[in-house]
């Protein structure tokens, strides 16, 4: 057995010193050359050199190289030589240059050490290798010189002792569970575990990754005490051993806000949402930076922690703002299948009157669609909630009947990365208007909606899924109908799910009721009709429901269902995809005597930047004929 060696191997020292020895030796040989092939007295000026011609020269490109080396080894260990090796930078940088016999054999006897140096970086600390002149050269040719190489085994680890000292050890003593966590979560996340392959960039790499995760837990002053590898050459095994000093552990103190020129540096604050004395993880840091670029005031955010260690106890959180434009118009233009050709324009305000105070206004105009959307909101606060007041006024045509309604709603809005919550009452007032005459409804009613999010892309997602759920109890008035009370429930849930190495998955499923006592009717929104677009394809929009009297109207059910399966056409276009689909449903007065309507078809879809642009041909199994579905805007 041979003796065990303590070292901590590092592959840019050996990889750097054979690349100043190669310079060295390239400058030696540039100065050599300019004595071996200078002229000789008594020599005819034109005479021929290695590398050139009589009346003319060759580029050093063009050059017959002065040396051909073959390295007989592995694949990955040949293309290491082949880039590292003195005597292979030899061969691609002096062609055309003489080099003289006793510098060719000066590399040729150090190239043994040079490689075992090299094989080193890539855990093989036993390599055999033996150089040879392979005879002497025809005139005008390169020598070759050829290296044999047995790599012999790869050191593999066999042992990892990671331990801490500073704060965190203390901390882990007093059994802190955050300190206890961090040390379990660094030892698990370890890069070279036992078994693994030891290599120097692994090495390195996951020292780095190490410390880098023991500064984000909020120990941001960390540092190696000492790293060590002891390698068994004759094992072929490693040890390793690994000491950080965490330092202190950085908590919250002041926050310092710059950049704000009319927003207030409360909704700043108030948007921090931890308290003073909370350890500064970057997982915290980074919820803060993405609460204040959602809230939709300002252009670009940085959130940093003043890395003094001794104010650690009560570091100093740095905000850095640039504020959106106060006021922004949005013109829009855009067709689909649903509701035709469309124009649209949108103004946001972003500080209503000097107050801490949003409103957006939308305005569309449409062949189908007529509509206005606006709102006056808070800026949010505390938990990202805002208090809001908005009103609507639509206008849907169809070619039978026209509703029109208008709504007016107060409530309370709260955000986070993976849910949406809105609690608000509304007041509402809805009209249709048929062949027969106009009915018209009045309602009151307290409404709550959810959505949850958990996707891998908002804009694009190929994996994940999106439940909406609403629910509304209320009570309404209308002309043809009763005073009484009625309550509403729908859900929509979607899922994606990657399928194989190139298939794609999306299913749908949407469900919605409307509870009404005999004789109460609710106003024409709160009810459901299918078809369309994202409903059921094949159909027109708005055009499965319930049939009174010849013409189709809302019902108080609605139960639909969709499974989609797409992949990209070719792998050199990956954002253009083709897709094949069935769709069924239909509202309806009752589950019960529900009967869904079926389409199926082919589409393509653009992945595009701002979103996916959509193309189907589906047919209607109940209509027997082939209905095409798109949509696409442009907003400048």
């Amino acid at each position: 057995m041979r003796p065990r060696a303590r070292a901590a191997p590092a592959p840019w020292p050996a990889r750097a010193r054979a690349a100043l020895l190669g310079l060295l030796s390239s400058l030696a040989l540039a100065l050599g050359g300019c004595a071996v092939l200078g002229d000789t007295p008594g020599a005819p000026a034109d005479a021929a050199r290695p590398g050139s011609t009589t009346g003319g020269t060759r580029t050093a490109q063009d050059a017959m190289p002065v040396v051909r080396v073959e390295i007989d080894a592995p694949a990955p260990l040949r293309a290491l030589l082949e880039q590292h090796l003195e005597l292979s930078r030899l061969a691609r940088l002096s062609r055309g240059d003489a080099v003289t016999d006793t510098e060719l054999q000066r590399l040729v006897d150090a190239t043994p050490s040079g490689v075992r140096e090299l094989l080193r970086t890539e855990g093989y600390f036993r390599p055999e290798v033996s150089v040879e002149r392979v005879g002497v050269p025809a005139a005008g040719q390169p020598e070759t010189v050829r290296v044999h190489v047995q790599a012999g085994p790869q050191v593999h680890v066999q042992h990892v002792t990671l331990d801490v000292q500073g704060e965190l050890e203390v901390q882990r003593l007093a059994a802190d569970a955050h300190a206890i966590d961090v040390l379990e979560r660094l030892r698990h996340a370890w890069a070279l575990p036992v078994g693994h392959a030891f290599r120097d960039e692994d090495w390195r790499d996951a020292k780095t990754a190490t410390l880098a995760r023991l500064r984000a837990a909020g120990y941001a002053a960390a540092v190696w005490s000492g790293t060590a590898a002891e390698i068994d050459d004759e094992a072929a095994t490693a040890r390793l051993f690994l000491v950080a000093d965490s330092g202190p552990l950085f908590r919250s103190g002041a926050i310092r806000v710059q950049g704000l020129q009319q927003q207030d540096e409360s909704t700043v604050l108030a948007l921090a949402e931890f308290p003073a004395g909370t350890p500064l993880t970057e997982a915290l840091l980074l919820e803060y930076q993405d609460r204040l670029q959602r809230a939709g005031l300002f252009e670009s955010v940085s959130v940093t922690l003043d890395p003094d260690p001794t104010r650690a106890d009560a570091a100093t959180v740095l905000v850095q703002l640039r504020e959106q434009a106060m006021q922004v118009y949005i013109v829009g233009v855009g067709i689909s299948a649903n509701t035709g050709p469309r124009a649209s324009l949108e103004h946001v305000y972003r500080r209503v009157l000097g107050y801490s105070v949003s409103s957006s206004n939308q305005f569309e105009l449409g062949r189908v669609r007529q509509a206005w959307n606006g709102e006056v909101s808070t800026h949010p606060g505390e938990r990202f909630s805002r208090w809001l007041l908005g009103g609507a006024i639509e206008r849907l045509v169809s070619s039978q009947d026209v509703v029109m309604s208008q709504r007016l709603r107060l409530g309370r809005s709260q955000d986070t990365r993976v849910r949406e919550r809105l609690v608000f009452a509304e007041v509402e007032r809805g009209v249709r208007s048929t062949d027969a005459g106009s009915v018209w409804t009045f309602a009151v009613s307290g409404n709550v909606h959810l959505t949850f999010r958990h996707l891998d892309s908002i804009l694009l997602p190929t994996e994940g899924y999106t439940l909406a759920l609403q629910g509304g109890l209320g009570r309404s008035h209308g002309s043809a109908s009763r005073s009484g009370p009625f309550a509403r429930t729908y859900g929509r849930l979607t899922v994606y799910q990657p399928l194989g190495q190139s298939w794609y998955g999306q299913a749908r499923i949407e469900l919605g009721q409307v509870f009404l006592p005999q004789g109460v009717a609710a106003p024409e929104s709160q009810l459901f009709r299918a078809g369309g677009d994202d409903s059921v394809r094949g159909y027109g929009y708005r055009t499965l429901g319930p049939v009174t009297n010849g013409v189709v109207g809302s019902g108080p059910v609605l139960a639909t269902g969709s499974i989609e399966f797409a992949r990209p056409f070719i792998a050199s276009m990956p954002s253009l995809w083709g897709a094949v689909f069935v769709d069924a449903g239909r509202a309806g007065h009752s589950f019960r005597n529900l009967n869904p309507a079926l389409g199926y078809g082919v589409g393509i879809r653009w992945r595009s930047p701002v979103g996916p642009l959509r193309l189907d041909i589906a047919y209607g199994q109940e209509v027997q004929h082939f209905r095409l579905h798109f949509s696409v805007g442009i907003a400048f």
